[in-house]
């Protein structure tokens, strides 16, 4: 018992002697996207609900979101029915 007090003496004293180490944290600025993102509109469609479930499906196979897939749709079937004409 008493190496026990010995220790814990020892430990408080070191503490009052030992200046306290306080790691120092980094803060870096978020990085901005080098490519810059066109203005965004709404879309709000109906559809039927097999077709939903088939799109949803394949959002979550290949971690896409509906946002992303319906983008993709909309520009393939758009480049290949009307290329856009660049001025």
């Amino acid at each position: 018992m008493e190496e026990y007090k010995n220790k814990l003496g020892s430990l408080a004293n070191k503490l009052k002697t030992d200046a306290p180490k306080i790691p120092i944290q980094e803060v870096h600025p978020v990085k901005s996207s080098a490519d810059e993102k066109e203005e965004e509109a709404q879309l709000n469609t109906w559809i039927p609900k097999g077709l939903l479930r088939r799109v949803k499906s394949y959002g979550i196979d290949k971690d896409l979101s509906l946002k992303d897939i319906n983008i993709l749709a909309l520009t393939f079937f758009l480049d290949a029915k009307a290329p856009q004409v660049e001025p």
